[in-house]
């Protein structure tokens, strides 16, 4: 794809990262955990049905999110059907084919690692914004998925192996969190690593945030109904949502072309 007229490229399929994107991550992955549960166990589909469910979702929702321009109700639909079917993958490692949330979490890792790599080997970086070429975005895809995966796996590895607490697991990703976010403004590491970290540890932060509200009074929980914390995520994410991307259709439909992309061949 080559650059426009006047130093631009069409526009990110990528929503920016600002702390809104991080906000609505959280609250995503809260649902997707949520959503989750509520149709593997709630609805008692158990997690062959539920991984076919949330799996079916995910690659028609993907399509239209590929096929077509970028908007902010669909990307971030997007999300939320990755970390769904993210927590039915994770669940269904572990309980399903008796992997553990450890040995899950080795897979997981190693497919992350490797969609990152084939996607550094084609592109000689891993930025995410902006991304405008087709198979950019379908490994942008893949590895949101895998490490969407890996947060729901690490995250019930901290409560359900070591024995955390749902706040003590959630403080334990919130520190990680926070040191990312301390390294980013010191600019004390690359900025894309420090991005990757940081969307997998959202990941089990808002999974344990989810348990929060979910799980029985006994174990640390709150013991809303599942489809109850659910809807209170969604409503919370579109209020955000709504309030980040007020005035977007006012905007540019063409991305600055960054000096780091300036000298990149079209594809």
């Amino acid at each position: 794809m080559a650059v426009e007229s006047g130093g631009t490229w069409p526009a990110s399929k990528v929503a920016a990262i600002t702390l809104p994107f991080w906000i609505m991550k959280i609250l995503a992955t809260t649902l997707g955990e949520t959503a989750g549960d509520f149709i593997s166990m709630t609805l008692g589909l158990g997690y062959y049905v539920g991984l076919g469910i949330t799996f079916a979702a995910l690659v028609v929702i993907l399509y239209f999110q590929i096929s077509s321009r970028f908007h902010p109700l669909l990307f971030w639909t997007a999300i939320i059907a990755t970390t769904t079917a993210g927590t039915e993958i994770s669940d269904f490692m572990d309980r399903s084919l008796g992997l553990g949330y450890f040995g899950g979490s080795l897979i997981l890792t190693a497919g992350l690692v490797s969609a990152l790599a084939i996607w550094y080997a084609r592109n000689r970086s891993l930025s995410v914004y902006p991304i405008v070429r087709r198979d950019e975005e379908l490994l942008f895809w893949l590895a949101v998925l895998f490490s969407n995966s890996l947060g729901t796996a690490f995250g019930d590895f901290l409560v359900d192996v070591v024995g955390l607490s749902f706040i003590q697991g959630a403080l334990v990703t919130a520190g990680v969190i926070g040191v990312v976010a301390g390294a980013h403004y010191l600019g004390r590491a690359n900025d894309v690593l420090l991005f990757w970290i940081a969307f997998v540890f959202t990941r089990p932060f808002g999974a344990t945030f989810g348990d929060l509200l979910t799980k029985p009074v006994a174990i640390g929980g709150l013991n809303l109904p599942r489809e109850t914390a659910s809807l209170i995520t969604l409503a919370l994410l579109l209020a955000v949502l709504y309030a980040s991307t007020r005035g977007w259709r006012d905007r540019p439909r063409v991305t600055p072309v960054p000096e780091s992309l300036a000298g990149r061949p079209p594809a």
